[in-house]
């Protein structure tokens, strides 16, 4: 199998208050010559990717682009890692409908949880703070599957994981960085292992998933009422995002069920994706989602600077503390970044968490 060699790369940061981006660049050979691509996004998260030249150049036309681009970069404060970063693996079929599509949560409220917690119909594990990836291998091909069906661009360092595996998979998980977080196992040797129980895909993807491979990991699991309480107080003492309780004996159901379903999440800070609608002054866009099939506003957020600001239409995601009812605008919003996976249509006032209202 070829392996992409990358003539040049380099890896930025940037970091102001909460902010914490990186900025990745490589020169790359293509054809007869060379191009320079790119990967940026919020550390810990899955990274966008392009390529800044339309065709192959010649390799000292190709390094001036990259340095020009990496300068435009210092220029706007990011600053040096010390250390090349690996890039991501692109195969040119970037955007293509996959045909397959990947079991989605919806959301439980906290009613729920003693329910959840100690009885044993439900497993819990922790919900990652990355993007949703699916990983296909297919032979030599390895395909990289977003949550919409489409074909996107992973890390090397999750492909290469993969390829430690010796045969032809179907891995389902949350890649944070350069890492999958995997917690289902749909294909074996491309045998369909969707209709099976929960619990049987996931003992599958244990003894599937080689060793000592920090890119590729299964997810934590408990089953045991006494264990799922203390990896729940441990996570949420921690700050992290929340948990996700799936039924064990269910099969896999692509899609996401008008309420409820087999897989729940329970977040222990509050996000939703959200369509700009329009700007304000001073870096702030005016936020909007669906209530039903009328688009209404959702408050305003300010871009960060070392964010670019997002044009009207594209999709964004904010953590909030909650939303005002009367309103419907969201409260301390604070900007996470662009969702290039996420369509508008699922941007809808369903998401939203609303302030308790005061007793009588």
């Amino acid at each position: 199998m070829n392996q992409t060699t990358t003539i040049q790369s380099t890896s930025l940061h940037f970091r102001e208050g909460a902010s914490d981006k990186i900025y990745q660049a490589f020169v790359e050979p293509k054809g007869d010559g060379y191009i320079v691509t790119f990967a940026y996004g919020r550390r810990g998260s899955t990274l966008n990717t392009g390529t800044k030249t339309e065709a192959p150049l010649p390799l000292a036309t190709a390094i001036r682009v990259f340095e020009k681009l990496v300068a435009s970069k210092v220029a706007k404060g990011y600053k040096p890692d010390g250390e090349a970063a690996k890039p991501y693996q692109q195969t040119g079929n970037e955007g293509i409908d996959s045909g397959i599509r990947c079991q989605l949560l919806n959301a439980v409220d906290a009613s729920e949880l003693s329910r959840l917690l100690t009885g044993r119909t439900h497993c819990l594990q922790e919900k990652h703070d990355g993007r949703r990836l699916m990983v296909r291998k297919q032979g030599d091909t390895i395909t990289g599957i977003n949550r919409r069906g489409l074909v996107v661009a992973i890390p090397d360092a999750i492909r290469e994981a993969v390829e430690h595996i010796p045969f032809d998979v179907l891995i389902d998980g949350e890649a944070v960085g350069d890492t999958l977080h995997a917690f289902d196992l749909l294909e074996v040797k491309g045998n369909d292992f969707s209709h099976r129980r929960y619990i049987d895909r996931f003992a599958g993807l244990i003894m599937t998933i080689p060793p000592n491979l920090p890119a590729l990991r299964w997810v934590s699991t408990s089953v045991d009422p006494n264990d799922k309480v203390e990896i729940y107080e441990e996570l949420r003492a921690t700050n992290c995002e929340g948990v996700v309780f799936k039924e064990v004996d269910a099969p896999y159901s692509p899609g996401r069920p008008n309420s409820g379903g087999p897989q729940l999440k329970f977040k222990f800070v509050e996000s939703a994706s959200f369509i700009v609608t329009g700007h304000n002054a001073r870096r702030s866009v005016v936020l909007g989602l669906f209530d039903g099939n009328e688009l209404v506003g959702a408050g305003n957020v300010t871009i960060p600077p070392n964010h670019a600001v997002p044009a009207v239409s594209e999709i964004v995601e904010c953590q909030y503390l909650y939303c005002f009812r009367e309103s419907g605008s969201i409260y301390q919003p604070v900007y996470l970044g662009k969702r290039c996976d996420i369509p508008a249509a699922d941007c809808t006032t369903d998401q939203l968490k609303y302030k308790a209202e005061a007793a009588a």
